[in-house]
């Protein structure tokens, strides 16, 4: 049963010769490794407007100069991720640049800080994509946090089924987005260029007295929330179908122009139409109101923002399975996450994804604004540090152009500092939980490397001189009296080895003296060693006799403990039983030099 809703739900295995099948085109990698950052302008303005609105309304102008300022962020990170790119095909992005350019420790901040960041990537776009449907539908904003976790479960089983076949599904409503917003940025200037726009806006270096360049810095380091994401292509590569850097590389380039295209539109049109920012209404939706009214575009518009805004999620999808297969490879996370699935794809990766996204939506109650600053933080600390691993990589190596390479690298990463150490001060009561977690997943990090390297020494030998020990072998099987499942038992025991004891548990004379009549007159051909317990316990007086036969045997023959078990017909028929032999094997589990092993009888009935 279990198995056929599995293929239902995310289809037939593949062959890992299909491997390639599954590798993306330019255009399917586009929409599904540029979701998140493309999503972003739904909110990127609005994330600047916001800081703005402390100032007043006349501060609101301020949005133009800033949003030229991300844009040429934007510039800087398309340039910067190109040539990581093309320096590391293999993929991994800033926890590879870091690990390779700025040692171990730093490739695990960028890494930890990555794995942090697409967790919450998936939590901030579903929570953002139940913003636009609440902001459409207000009688849903009780239920945003139930509408969140059922697009994580959808986007969970989509990817399970594939790179491809995600990538298929999802590619349509993403151009849909792009065209949807291109249609509004259009319509919006045409109707503007027309007088259509009638409200009063602050002039274009009009003078505000309360504004300061802390707030200033404080609205750019907000409205940089629009470049999350810039780094996905970089993370995946392998994903690509060959030849993949040149591929990855035109992806990103395509990414950044429609990006900053639709940045500066949606920026353009809040300024023109005088947006403010509203609890209860995105700076999208307002834009479409104002420019198609509430009728069938603008609620057409809606819904394909909240699709979009839900879909960015699928870009941690598709690179947060990869980035912990390379953790998982270096030895600092589990080895589930090499681990292909049915579909090839690195289920156990986006499972735990999943999960993690769906338990911070709940913590957070889908309030988006909470997690942006968190969500900025976990991003721009793996741009600062491959930033910085970039510039190091330049100064060692010194390719043709290097020079070039090193001042683009240069600036990124001193913009890029500055936004992370703003976000730090001016919202680090909600980002204070990143100094606290981020150090943890650290630590985990190199408890599960120090881990797997005890493993890899304690099960190393030496082929030359250690072979394996030829001993004679002793078996013990507890015995509950004499039954088929016993009988069975001790015909595998015998086969194995003519030393086989069978140790009965007795609690009293009369159960002691009935068992051992019925032995000797079965006579089965092994020795039964009958042992009394005064406290009713089974396991207590059969581990004394194990340990007494352990040392006196333990240099000359392998211990074994076979253990009879029946296997009932329906499941709920186990707990008619007492599960003695399952004690026995949790208390014998921690016995370093004693073999385990289960004869299993299945009953017919």
């Amino acid at each position: 049963m279990v198995s056929k809703v599995k293929r239902v739900l995310i289809g037939r295995p593949m062959k890992s010769a299909e491997i390639e099948g599954e590798k993306l085109s330019k255009l399917k990698a586009l929409a599904v490794l540029s979701s998140d950052a493309l999503s972003s302008v739904a909110y990127g303005t609005e994330q600047i407007l916001i800081v703005l609105m402390a100032a007043g309304f006349a501060a609101v102008w301020y949005s133009i100069p800033i949003s030229v300022a991300v844009l040429g962020l934007l510039l800087i990170l398309i340039l910067s991720y190109r040539q990581t790119i093309y320096s590391y095909p293999a993929g991994g992005g800033a926890y590879v640049v870091a690990k390779d350019n700025l040692g171990v420790s730093t490739g695990l901040l960028a890494g930890g800080s990555l794995l942090v960041d697409y967790i919450l990537t998936v939590a901030v776009s579903s929570s953002a994509g139940t913003d636009a449907i609440t902001s459409a539908f207000p009688s849903l904003h009780d239920h945003r946090v139930l509408i969140a976790l059922i697009m994580i479960v959808f986007l969970t089983l989509m990817n399970l089924r594939g790179v491809t076949e995600s990538a298929s599904v999802l590619a349509i409503p993403i151009y849909l987005f792009v065209v949807a917003i291109f249609v509004l940025i259009i319509s919006g200037v045409i109707k503007y260029l027309m007088g259509g726009a009638h409200a009063a806006i602050p002039e274009l270096g009009s003078t505000v007295s309360n504004i300061s360049l802390f707030l200033l810095l404080k609205a750019f380091s907000s409205g940089c929330s629009a470049l999350t994401g810039v780094e996905a292509v970089s993370n995946a590569i392998p994903n690509f179908k060959q030849p993949s850097e040149k591929n990855a590389a035109a992806t990103l380039v395509m990414m950044g122009v429609i990006l900053g295209c639709m940045f500066t539109g949606i920026s353009l049109l809040a300024y023109w139409y005088g947006i403010m920012p509203s609890e209860k209404e995105t700076v999208v939706s307002q834009i479409a109101n104002s420019v198609f009214g509430r009728g069938t575009i603008y609620y057409m518009i809606q819904g394909i923002t909240a699709l979009i805004l839900f879909l960015a999620a699928n870009t941690a999808y598709s690179a947060f399975p990869l980035l912990a297969y390379m953790l998982a490879k270096d030895k600092f996370m589990p080895r589930m996450f090499m681990a292909r699935g049915d579909r090839l794809g690195f289920s156990n990766g986006i499972i735990n994804l999943g999960v993690l996204s769906a338990i911070l939506v709940i913590a957070f109650h889908g309030n988006t604004e909470n997690l942006i600053p968190l969500y900025a933080v976990g991003v721009f600390i793996p741009f600062t540090l491959s930033q910085l691993g970039m510039m190091i990589r330049w100064i060692k190596l010194k390719p043709a152009g290097w020079v070039t390479k090193l001042i683009i690298n240069t600036i990124g990463m001193l913009t890029t500092l500055t936004i992370t150490m703003i976000f730090i001060i001016t919202k680090f009561s909600h980002v204070w939980m990143v100094f606290i977690f981020l150090p943890i997943v650290i630590l985990t990090f190199y408890q599960i490397h120090k881990h797997y390297e005890n493993t890899a020494c304690e099960l190393r030998i030496n082929l030359q001189d250690e072979k394996p020990e030829t001993k004679s072998s002793t078996i013990i099987v507890p015995v509950a009296g004499v039954t088929r499942v016993v009988m069975h038992s001790l015909s595998y025991a015998k086969s194995l080895t003519d030393n086989v004891i069978a140790v009965y548990v007795g609690f009293d004379d009369e159960d002691i003296e009935r068992m051992e009549k019925k032995w000797e007159e079965w006579n089965p051909g092994v020795r039964l060693i009958v042992l009394r317990s005064s406290y009713r316990s089974i396991t207590r007086p059969l581990i004394k006799f194990i340990e007494t036969v352990e040392w006196k045997t333990h240099e000359t023959d392998h211990l074994t403990i076979l253990i009879p078990q029946f296997i009932t017909k329906h499941w709920w028929q186990n707990i008619l039983h007492n599960q003695t032999s399952l004690m026995i094997r949790a208390i014998l589990y921690a016995r370093k030099d004693v073999v385990i092993a289960t004869v299993p009888y299945h009953f017919q009935r």
